[in-house]
């Protein structure tokens, strides 16, 4: 267990005070032996230093016109050896260390079975982060929403209108969509790794939470929360990278689905929080409710979540060898690779690498699109709801925010098909080796896309009081279900198709989802109020027709628009 918690944040602050007297690592306990393959190397390394040595003097020597020494001389041979022992590791054995020509050896995991290696933890090792992480991020997404139920207090005490205090919503959207272009970067950096980005945000969400609770004019609440959906953005983009961690790729579309469960459902139960509570106390419930909610998290995040980042982890592993050898030639891959980066090639990476292959890319451009339109129509129900199930139903705000779990079904239906079919088709695939190409992942996406043109115009032309309220319901179920199984196959797709650049295309499709989103927000209330639900939402629906010819499309010429993309292998 002490090796499990040595590396969470509880851990390094535990080690920072004894000064790493408690909770050492194997490289620092007294009866650490070097592998004999990193022996070996070492011994090369001295040996070629030896003979750079010889060299120089023999090369001294014969200026001087004194004989050098015999060529088969044993330091030679052995550095011959050396090098052909390093050569066979390079071919046969990937946890072999390395060793480059300048004599820099590459530290490695010790082994297939390295207890340090994220892949290689125990299930219920595990089964903490991810549940953890889940959580935190259900935690940021219900932030969004949940202070919907506060509109009617919020409009009250500050004076404002409809339009304006939706400001609160789409200032949150925005932020979490732009954070990552920030933070998602600064996560891939071995020196900083994951966790400590997450400690640092996640402290000043939960900071800035209570500043939110008491604050007494308009401008006030909306730049907090802008700051809230901005410092809590690194779960939404790094929270599936913690995984990959983890999880092999064959298991990883089930990680990566409960984790997209929890993010989708996250704005649905927000009103249901703040739906009953508000009304019986104040506006200021709601976030109250959301510090409650993650001071615990934290406390749990900072105690159990260890790092995960592999090349954080193997960073830190250099360090220590070089401490207890005295050697400095123990370095980590990602340690050369940081140091090799310019911070101008760092910022091109994170503010245009993902507009870029929106522009220059038709699939990442479509899917990027597809995605945020669909976004967008699930946000825009925040402005529905109230419409239709107040205002032709003449429901609660309670009883409203029990009507959002409907979502929340809808999503549970979806991942139950969206993993029957990995199970069929995935897992066969990564046993044999054959996975085919990228487009196959997209499947399931064709089926759904008829599934939201038939839940938006199910629930846009039965939302009126001669139809009892089930029926649109039942409509928005159809929709979520839809909505969950066309972005998982979409997130599984990107990856395959653009490996080197994954980073940068989900980076650019999280800020334009978010974008459009927080523009919807204000744009649905005139354009349900211009005309009315049914065609208001409609038109949404159309949109979404439009799209399926799109998926269609991308399924049948993906390969030959990856052919031609610079940015696929």
């Amino acid at each position: 267990m002490s090796r499990f918690i040595h590396d969470t944040s509880f851990g390094k602050l535990v080690r920072l005070i004894t000064r790493n007297r408690v909770l050492r690592f194997p490289e620092e306990q007294p009866d650490f032996q070097l592998q004999d393959s990193y022996v070996k190397l070492l011994e090369a390394a001295e040996l070629r230093s030896k003979n750079e040595l010889l060299s120089t003097s023999s090369q001294s020597n014969k200026n001087h016109g004194t004989p050098s020494d015999h060529p088969s001389d044993p330091a030679l041979s052995d550095d011959k050896g050396a090098a052909e022992a390093n050569e066979k590791a390079k071919n046969d054995d990937p946890f072999e260390p390395k060793v480059l020509d300048d004599g820099t050896i590459i530290v490695n995991w010790y082994g297939p079975d390295d207890a340090s290696n994220p892949q290689n933890w125990t299930s219920g090792q595990k089964l903490v982060p991810t549940l953890i992480v889940d959580t935190y991020t259900f935690a940021v997404y219900l932030g969004s929403s949940i202070i919907t139920g506060s509109y009617a207090g919020i409009m009250r005490q500050f004076g404002v209108s409809q339009q304006a205090v939706s400001l609160t919503l789409s200032m949150y959207v925005l932020a979490y969509g732009i954070g990552p272009l920030l933070w998602s970067p600064l996560s891939e950096i071995p020196s900083l790794g994951r966790n400590s980005l997450y400690i640092f945000t996640f402290a000043m969400f939960i900071i800035l939470l209570i500043p939110t609770t008491l604050v007494n004019n308009f401008p006030g609440l909306v730049v907090l929360q802008f700051l809230l959906g901005f410092f809590g953005s690194p779960c939404l983009a790094t929270g599936p990278a913690t995984l990959g961690d983890m999880y092999a790729f064959g298991k990883l579309p089930y990680a990566l689905s409960t984790w997209a469960v929890v993010a989708t459902s996250g704005p649905a139960v927000g009103p249901l929080l703040s739906g009953y509570s508000v009304p019986a106390t104040s506006w200021r419930w709601s976030t109250w409710e959301l510090l409650w909610l993650c001071g615990p998290l934290f406390i749990a995040f900072f105690l159990l979540v260890p790092e995960t980042s592999p090349s954080n982890i193997l960073l830190r592993r250099a360090q220590r060898l070089r401490k207890r050898t005295g050697q400095s030639c123990f370095r980590s891959q990602g340690e050369i690779d940081q140091s090799k980066h310019h911070p101008r090639e760092v910022v091109t990476e994170a503010l245009w690498r993902p507009v870029q292959t929106m522009i220059l890319d038709p699939a990442i451009g479509f899917t990027a699109l597809y995605v945020a339109l669909i976004y967008g129509i699930y946000y825009s129900f925040f402005e529905c709801f109230p419409i239709v199930y107040e205002g032709v139903y003449g429901m609660s705000l309670g009883s409203q925010g029990l009507v959002y779990l409907s979502i929340a079904v809808g999503i549970t239906v979806g991942l139950s098909m969206y993993l029957t079919w990995i199970r069929i088709t995935w897992e066969p695939a990564m046993r044999t080796g054959n996975i085919g190409a990228p487009e196959r992942r997209l499947i399931p996406a064709l089926f759904a896309s008829f599934l939201l043109p038939i839940g938006l115009f199910l629930f846009a032309w039965t939302a009126i009081s001669d139809i009892h309220w089930i029926v649109p319901t039942i409509g928005v179920t159809i929709l979520s279900g839809g909505i969950f199984m066309i972005m998982q196959p979409i997130f599984l797709y990107l990856p395959l198709s653009y490996p080197k650049y994954a980073a940068s295309v989900f980076a650019g499709n999280t800020v334009a989802r978010s974008v459009l989103a927080a523009a919807i927000v204000h744009c649905s209330q005139p354009l349900y109020a211009n005309l009315g639900v049914g065609r208001g939402v409609s038109l949404l629906g159309g949109f979404t027709v439009a799209c399926i010819a799109g998926i269609f499309a991308l399924y049948y010429y993906g390969p030959s628009l990856r052919a031609r993309s610079k940015f696929a292998p």
